[in-house]
């Protein structure tokens, strides 16, 4: 029987585009059984669109400014991610929230990584908030992105140590290095379940009738 094509993957970005950097690295490793159809970003400027052009990777912007509103900006997002008929949408660094009928129309299927250890400190600034409030641990989570900002299933996490001699920058840096260990496993994960719902629902071969 033939292999399953890989998962078809969009990301949407509005930075520097180290996680997806790691994305690309291990699809064309091999480590991870995926293609990433296109990036998108809201932000022209985003050094992530670079890591994508050199992948050759579709590289594509939806600035919010170049639209008379906010619900037109939305809208020409859900066309553009919808052009490429993912599989599964990945945030990697997306600073827009996503409004409800984007969420509603890949329900399931739009995953996010978040640097802390949800439900702890969702929004911004984690790293600083983590250490103003004396917590002895920190993290990274990946989860599904729901209408409640950062408030998903959780797919995994993983942790990370805070010392007395740490800054949010060093902090960061640590919990980033999480970040790039297990966004690609849970999107593996996410293929090979998805491979193996294929194989249940695939038709079994009939034998050559007799004559």
């Amino acid at each position: 029987m033939a292999s399953a094509a890989p998962l078809n993957i969009v990301a949407l970005i509005s930075g520097d585009g180290s996680n997806l950097q790691v994305l690309l690295d291990n699809i064309a490793g091999g480590v991870l059984s995926a293609r990433v159809a296109a990036v998108i970003s809201d932000q022209s400027q985003a050094f992530g669109l670079q890591r994508a052009a050199r992948a050759k990777v579709p590289a594509l912007v939806v600035e919010r400014r170049s639209y008379p509103s906010v619900a037109a900006f939305q809208t020409a997002l859900l066309r553009q991610v919808e052009a490429f008929t993912p599989e599964l949408v990945v945030l990697a660094g997306f600073m827009q929230i996503l409004p409800a009928r984007f969420i509603a129309r890949f329900a399931g299927r739009v995953m996010n990584i978040h640097p802390s250890l949800l439900p702890k400190f969702k929004g911004l600034n984690t790293h600083q908030r983590a250490l103003n409030a004396g917590e002895t641990r920190h993290g990274a989570s990946v989860h599904w992105v729901t209408a409640e900002l950062d408030g998903g299933p959780i797919i995994a996490q993983a942790e990370v140590g805070i010392t007395p001699a740490d800054t949010a920058e060093t902090l960061r840096q640590r919990v980033l290095a999480q970040e790039h260990r297990i966004y690609s496993r849970a999107i593996q994960r996410f293929a090979q379940n998805r491979r193996a719902a294929c194989a249940q629902t695939m038709p079994m071969p009939m034998s050559p009738s007799s004559p």
